[in-house]
């Protein structure tokens, strides 16, 4: 196929080569080839330097981007064609998040390290280290306010059940209420731990927070004056994370030691170990109620006889493996593996079917419980992804990362 070039286009493509041939030291070759041209008596211009090689790479990056837009436009169209039926046709049970994302936002000057739903209002909340906390709304995706006052990257973040009180820890060791109602200020700052603080949880009932730390421990604390009443040890390395039972009886902690524990609020008792995961122990979630059915056919238990009561919680870990785990019993039922890198973030989908994790090879990836698999891969952020939250009721997901942006996925 012969390529057509105008007479302008010609003469610049001859001079180009003219030039590389030239640069090279092609000098006989560049002798004829200028004879044949009719280049004898043109002088080589400055903007033809080196321009032969320029459009040959660019070419080459222009074909790589192709190719990248072409597999993210047949995604999309999978997606338009069977992936995703119209809301109708599809139950809240059934939503999952799908690319592109609703919203980027960036305001941050550092990493994202937890994303977290306002329980009621449509609202959410990113923490950083940059030592701020931002508000945003999810469904415009407007920025509302930030709350300062820590001095170090926070950690965690947290809402009683209300969402009247936000629940605040950093690495400047200090743990840190927040009035969600009207003034947004800090009502209270708890001081106790020895090092950096990494996790916060409030017992369901709103009375007590509980804070996870470098130093080992998990402290509870009286919300009402501010007290550290009860600490409980046992972890032998960094505590990653704390996350309390929806019944408030009992709460999981996970750690750099490579294990999993799970306490009885009340009493400063382990109740049970779990330990298998062959590396830190990122974070966990607790499985809502209506998870049951999935995990016990994922578990391969016979529903009939109600195999598995639970309660059931998934752990996230840096050996790239998500565990879900029957903890009345202390077994891990199966494990979902896929991820390419550390698992940092856990989120259950209310309608009990489906888990969501965020992972530092920059995906998100929506688990199908009842058959084990991945069913669906985000490639959601440029960096780590650090965070992940899923709204329960309302059909959004967000992500943090390490790129310093929150996104907002829609769920259809």
């Amino acid at each position: 196929m012969k390529m057509v070039l105008s007479q302008r286009q010609r003469e610049e493509l001859n001079q180009a080569i003219a030039d590389y041939l030239g640069s090279n030291g092609y000098s006989d070759a560049l002798e004829a080839f200028r004879k044949e041209a009719d280049l004898i008596n043109v002088e080589s211009e400055k903007k033809f330097g080196g321009l032969l090689e320029k459009k040959w790479t660019s070419v080459i990056r222009l074909q790589k981007k192709v190719m990248e837009l072409e597999a993210k436009l047949s995604e999309a169209e999978k997606e338009v064609i069977e992936g995703a039926p119209t809301k109708a046709k599809r139950s809240p049970g059934e939503w999952i998040p799908r690319p592109p994302e609703k919203f980027s936002l960036s305001g941050h000057r550092a990493s994202i390290t937890r994303v977290v739903f306002h329980p009621i209002f449509g609202l959410m909340v990113s923490a950083s280290e940059d030592a701020t906390i931002k508000i945003w709304d999810f469904e415009t995706g407007e920025y509302e306010r930030s709350l300062k006052g820590h001095t170090d990257s926070v950690q965690d973040i947290a809402f009683d059940a209300q969402g009247k009180l936000l629940a605040s820890c950093s690495a400047d060791l200090s743990i840190k209420l927040w009035d969600f109602q009207q003034s947004y200020e800090c009502v209270k700052t708890m001081h106790g731990h020895d090092h950096n603080v990494s996790s916060v949880a409030f017992v369901p009932a709103g009375d007590f927070v509980l804070s996870a730390s470098r130093d080992k421990t998990i402290k509870m604390w009286e919300v009402a004056t501010g007290y550290c009443v009860k600490t409980y040890t046992g972890h032998r390395e960094w505590v990653r994370m704390v996350r309390v039972h929806i019944d408030g009886g009992i709460f999981a902690s996970c750690s750099n030691d490579h294990s999993i524990r799970v306490w009885l609020t009340n009493s400063k008792d382990c109740k049970v170990e779990l330990r298998d995961h062959d590396h830190t122990v990122e974070c966990i979630a607790w499985a809502p109620e209506n998870s049951t059915s999935a995990i016990n056919e994922a578990a391969g238990a016979d529903n009939k006889k109600g195999h598995h009561q639970g309660p059931f919680l998934a752990s996230g870990s840096r050996d790239k493996t998500i565990r879900i785990w029957d903890v009345s019993v202390g077994l891990c039922l199966f494990t979902l593996n896929g991820h390419d890198n550390w698992v940092r973030g856990l989120s259950f989908h209310p309608g009990g079917k489906y888990l969501v994790s965020a992972s530092d090879d920059k995906t998100i990836r929506v688990w199908d419980l009842r058959n084990k698999r991945c069913m669906k891969t985000l490639y959601a952020h440029q960096h780590f992804c650090t965070s992940v939250d899923f709204h329960k009721t309302h059909p959004y997901v967000i992500s943090g990362s390490v790129d310093q942006t929150v996104k907002v996925w829609e769920c259809r």
